[in-house]
């Protein structure tokens, strides 16, 4: 290679290493520098009034100082320091916990605390939602006449609209306060359920329910409603036992109404902002047929049970 060659090379070569874009750092590396990144600034809000503590005098410290933070958790200075720094340290749950209470965290800042720290994280018992904003209600209810719902990730019912309650019929699960769709549908025998090929369906459901599961495994009202629903249900124990996961996702199912027949219905949900774990699900007809029959089921309401002013969307769920 010629001298000019050489220099066009290394001149090329230069300007490529000028030119290329900064890496961005390795998986481990970039969740340490977002944990260093939100400790500081949860620190800074925090203000040593509200934690009982004197302001003191030349503070220039946005909020608390880092020994202050590690004093009040009771963990070491030089440990809380190497945390905030983003080194790669263990933390256990209890530590955690005790610089979220210092930092004064809300639930949704616990949990991206833990995250971050690569700790598996715990939510309170059952944290569930169980009831939904007016505003969510309004929504559910402006889609008739599409049959929509609001269910957690238990398949407890949260909300519903008159047309849900159209076509489905949801008792109180026993002991558990709320209407709950898996209880009812392996409870009840094979002639009053509401699903078309239940042998095809319900397994899904059971998949889909351990799916959601794996964020809530040793909570005392999961492990309760997860015996009590295998005791009541051996199918329901069966299906457990297998093991099979799935998550939530769009399909065709076929329903059955004493007074319309069946109904091929296409279930999508969406999530609901605030609401973590809960989903609306909306059902619409699969074909001209089943639209017919809704619209029938819709007259049929209105003829049997007028609209009240102080519906409240739940109520009623008994009704079929």
């Amino acid at each position: 290679m010629t001298r000019a060659a050489r220099a066009t090379k290394t001149t090329h070569a230069a300007g490529t290493a000028r030119t290329a874009p900064t890496a961005r750092p390795p998986g481990p590396q970039r969740r340490r520098h977002e944990l260093a990144a939100f400790l500081r600034s949860r620190r800074a809000r925090v203000t040593p009034a509200d934690v009982g503590m004197p302001p003191g005098l030349r503070r220039r410290t946005p909020g608390l100082r880092r020994e202050e933070v590690a004093q009040l958790s009771g963990v070491g200075v030089t440990w809380y320091t190497w945390l905030e720094q983003g080194r790669p340290i263990n933390a256990s749950p209890q530590v955690l916990d005790a610089v979220a209470r210092t930092l004064r965290l809300d639930a949704p800042e616990r949990e991206h605390l833990y995250r971050l720290a690569e700790v598996p994280f715990e939510a309170a018992p059952d944290a569930l939602p169980r009831r939904v904003a007016p505003q969510v209600q309004g929504i559910i209810d402006a889609l008739d006449p599409l049959l929509a719902v609001v269910y957690n990730a238990r398949y407890d019912v949260l909300a519903a609209n008159a047309a849900y309650r159209d076509l489905f019929a949801v008792p109180q699960a026993l002991g558990l306060g709320l209407p709950n769709v898996l209880w009812t549908l392996f409870t009840v025998s094979e002639d009053a359920c509401p699903v078309v090929g239940r042998e095809r369906e319900l397994p899904l459901m059971v998949a889909t329910l351990r799916s959601a599961y794996g964020r809530h495994v040793g909570e005392p009202a999961w492990e309760d409603f997860i015996r009590a629903l295998s005791a009541a249900s051996p199918r329901f124990a069966e299906l457990w036992a297998s093991g099979q996961v799935v998550l939530p996702g769009p399909r065709v199912k076929t329903f059955r109404h004493e007074a319309v027949g069946e109904l091929r219905m296409t279930s999508q949900s969406l999530s609901i902002d605030g609401m973590p774990e809960c989903r609306i699900v909306v059902y619409t007809p699969d074909d001209e047929d089943t639209r017919e029959k809704v619209g029938l089921l819709r007259t049929r309401r209105m003829r049997l049970w007028p609209p009240e002013p102080d519906d409240e969307g739940t109520e009623g769920l008994i009704r079929g």
